[in-house]
């Protein structure tokens, strides 16, 4: 595949995927948490293993583990999500948990033992600054406990997408994708089992939001993410994961009718104009670097 092919995948599969944040905030109306956890990525596996089963017989032991591992990071993801879209507009957790590509150059940083670029340390803090007024109210500052949640998840968001850079660069992309799904939805489920009481969608609403959930953010979202991403790199894919927070307060405005306050879209732009600006001055210092090289050759 080549990478415009893969980035032009990677931004369908980041868009579908942001329709999630709405499609889950309507089913939180009437179903529990890991009920619709479950149920959502449990359908999707069943039909993702129907048809590429073939694939699936001959899965190492290695893909295994890392599917297994990829799944269990965006169980705690897909958890934050869930309890912070209860109390949280969509748009407001899609930017806050979007926040990862900004973690991302920090935990790299941490692992190798250095210091982050200026550039992305100053990111950070217009961020910050966004997060601020995105969650001021009455004058004074107010993080809501749906919007701590949220920013947990983009810290484990921020670990599933560095694991999923260096796993699917080794493993097959496609498995992995559905390994994650297949384990997200088992964990799901073992957690309603144990907190909840468990149940299929009884009505023709609930069966649309699950279908739409399991087929459209997770068959195609979740799934193809993997293949998507080893067609390209981990700051391309930053860059386009700013789509997700846009796309999501957008269908937030006009499927949930959610309102923004003033200091809060300017919050909102904030916080995506500091996940945009790091991979944009990459991706110019990438072109400019490849020109240089053609000049000299």
């Amino acid at each position: 595949m080549t990478r415009s092919r893969a980035e032009a995948l990677l931004a369908a599969v980041i868009i579908a995927r942001s329709t999630s944040f709405v499609f889950n905030k309507m089913g939180l109306g009437t179903m529990t948490p890991f009920n619709l956890l479950a149920v959502r990525f449990l359908l999707a596996f069943g039909l993702l293993a129907a048809l590429f089963w073939r694939r699936l017989r001959h899965v190492s032991r290695r893909t295994l583990l890392h599917g297994g591992a990829l799944g269990g990071l965006f169980f705690l993801v897909m958890t934050g999500e869930m309890f912070a879209l209860e109390t949280t507009p969509s748009g407001t957790v899609s930017l806050l948990e979007n926040m990862a590509i900004l973690f991302v150059p920090l935990l790299e940083g941490l692992a190798l033992w250095k210091l982050p670029r200026p550039g992305a340390l100053a990111s950070v803090a217009v961020a910050v600054a966004g997060v601020a007024l995105l969650t001021t109210e009455g004058g004074r500052l107010s993080l809501a406990p749906g919007q701590w949640i949220a920013l947990g998840a983009a810290a484990v968001y921020a670990c599933a997408i560095l694991c999923t850079d260096r796993f699917s660069h080794r493993d097959d992309g496609l498995v992995l994708g559905i390994l994650q799904v297949g384990v997200l939805g088992t964990l799901a489920l073992l957690a309603s089992l144990v907190t909840e009481s468990p149940r299929l969608p009884r009505t023709g609403g609930e069966w649309g939001i699950v279908l739409a959930l399991a087929l459209v953010c997770t068959g195609f979202g979740y799934t193809l993410q993997p293949v998507a991403q080893s067609g390209t790199t981990a700051q391309r894919a930053g860059l386009l994961c700013a789509l997700s927070p846009a796309f999501a307060s957008v269908f937030g405005a006009v499927l949930l009718h959610e309102r923004i306050t003033a200091l809060g879209g300017l919050g909102m732009a904030l916080i995506l104009g500091s996940i945009l600006a790091p991979n944009l001055l990459a991706a110019r210092r990438a072109r400019a670097k490849s020109s240089t090289k053609e000049q000299v050759s």
